[in-house]
């Protein structure tokens, strides 16, 4: 009898502690989303740091296996340990997982997780992974749901994150393993080998299990394409994904013959291949002489390879060589490029191709003297352009400061602390040699500011400045005098 009391006990608890949690991801979703991503990080940092996960059987030390967690979970790719020595089988599977969950995103996966027990998917929990799709609806105030997902689409999303990663994986593994085989590697190393890349290359985490990293596959032209290929789908963002899906479906089924791509799909697909097409041509000519990077190789490899890098600094992190061997252009490229990121809800980081592209359209609008912002036959509101000013602010705010911190414990330039301050923002992984010298202190700002980067400056804004109250009065309106 006592011990079904205490089971009914502990079933009540658990119960109560569940609508609890329920009722504050449904309240307030960005600040779930901070606590979520926090104590994942949290509990692979204590899982990183027992013996098991590492090589030698030792303790890793607290600050090591924190960053290598938050590097993981945040999808960075950055490291202060040897990521191919360092960890046991343990330890690189517990990464594989953190670097998927932190791919597809934590509210996602709680939401998949939650349809998976309930067998279906309550309204808090299509405006928990709908709220990880489109940032805007942290705000106050109605929405556009013709901006992403709307609610009803959203079992059809979580579905269509979970295929397309899946699928895509695998499609990289079968395309990586061949290749590796066929270069001699061993079946049992060849299998990790291609596991490891394919997860790293679709959720742009850029670790490689290769003890020179891709040095030594410069000349790859096969690989360099497989990953260029599951890096590029990774940044994309679900909802692009999800919307492709939809109209090829669409197509082959005859519903319709004329897919209609929504002006997100467009901004973000257009944005990407410009930046695609701009970061090749800047590599190419600012660094074709440049024997420490693509000058190195044969000369009708180097507009290849600048094409690889420029895809790498946003938010890939695989490289070919050591990015401190840039030119002063070339690094101020590359800061530029990871900035600015891949697409909304994708496994990218930075500021996001669509924030930039809105920015580009207001002051395209502004010189023309129109009062609104259009693109492609479509308006933008003006509180898009409110939520993108104030990511880039936010996202500005935290490099300088990130920045501004590290320096006085580094005898590195500020160009190159800057450059790893930007990769971690971005989530992008490529180092200059800063952050493997940086001491503990250095290391635990850089955490912070992978963390930042990763859960969002507009979930991060929208955590710290939510509030039940409303303001109900206006105040005069009054031009003050700027530019």
């Amino acid at each position: 009898m006592a011990a079904d009391a205490d089971s009914g006990v502990a079933r009540t608890a658990l119960r109560v502690l569940k609508e609890h949690a329920e009722t504050f991801a449904g309240h307030s979703p960005s600040r779930f989303a901070i606590l979520a991503f926090t104590t994942i990080i949290a509990l692979t940092t204590l899982v990183l740091a027992t013996p098991w996960a590492s090589a030698t059987g030792r303790w890793t030390d607290l600050p090591s296996a924190l960053f290598t967690a938050t590097s993981t979970v945040c999808v960075t790719g950055l490291t202060v340990v040897d990521m191919s020595t360092h960890w046991s089988p343990f330890g690189n599977a517990v990464i594989l997982i953190g670097a998927q969950i932190g791919g597809i995103g934590v509210l996602t996966m709680a939401s998949m997780m939650g349809m998976v027990v309930t067998r279906r998917l309550s309204l808090r929990q299509r405006l928990i992974a709908a709220s990880d799709t489109n940032p805007l609806r942290t705000h106050a105030g109605p929405v556009s749901e013709g901006q992403a997902i709307r609610l009803g689409e959203v079992g059809g999303l979580l579905a269509t994150v979970l295929y397309s990663s899946l699928t895509v994986e695998a499609l990289l593994f079968v395309s990586i393993l061949p290749h590796l085989l066929w270069r001699g590697t061993d079946l049992p190393v060849a299998l990790y080998d291609a596991l490891y890349l394919s997860v790293s290359a679709f959720n742009n985490v850029g670790y490689t299990p290769f003890d020179d990293g891709l040095a030594s596959y410069a000349g790859d032209g096969y690989l360099m394409a497989v990953l260029v290929i599951g890096v590029f789908a990774g940044s994309l963002g679900y909802p692009v994904v999800y919307a492709a899906i939809g109209n090829l479906r669409a197509v082959i089924t005859g519903a319709t013959r004329h897919p209609h791509w929504s002006l997100h799909v467009r901004l973000t697909v257009v944005t990407t291949l410009v930046l695609a097409a701009f970061g090749t041509l800047m590599f190419t000519l600012t660094e074709w002489s440049n024997p420490g990077t693509i000058g190195m190789g044969a000369e009708w490899t180097r507009p290849w390879q600048a094409l690889f890098y420029a895809t790498m600094t946003r938010s890939g992190g695989f490289s070919l060589f050591d990015p401190s061997q840039l030119s002063d252009s070339g690094l101020l490229v590359s800061q530029l490029m990871m900035f600015i990121g891949g697409g909304s809800a994708s496994t990218a980081g930075g500021i996001k191709v669509t924030t930039i592209a809105v920015l580009f359209l207001a002051a395209l609008a502004e010189a023309r003297g129109q009062t609104e912002i259009q693109a492609f036959d479509r308006r933008i509101p003006h509180d898009v352009l409110r939520v993108a000013v104030s990511i880039v602010l936010w996202g500005v705010s935290i490099v300088l400061t990130a920045t501004l911190v590290i320096l006085p414990f580094t005898d590195q330039p500020v160009d190159d602390v800057l450059f790893d301050v930007i990769s971690a923002f971005a989530t992008c992984g490529l180092s200059t040699g800063v952050t493997a010298e940086l001491p503990t202190v250095g290391m635990l700002v850089l955490s912070a500011t992978m963390w930042a980067g990763r859960v969002g400056t507009v979930t991060l804004a929208a955590a710290i400045a939510s509030s039940p109250n409303r303001q109900l009065f206006k105040h005069p309106e009054e031009r003050p005098i700027v530019g």
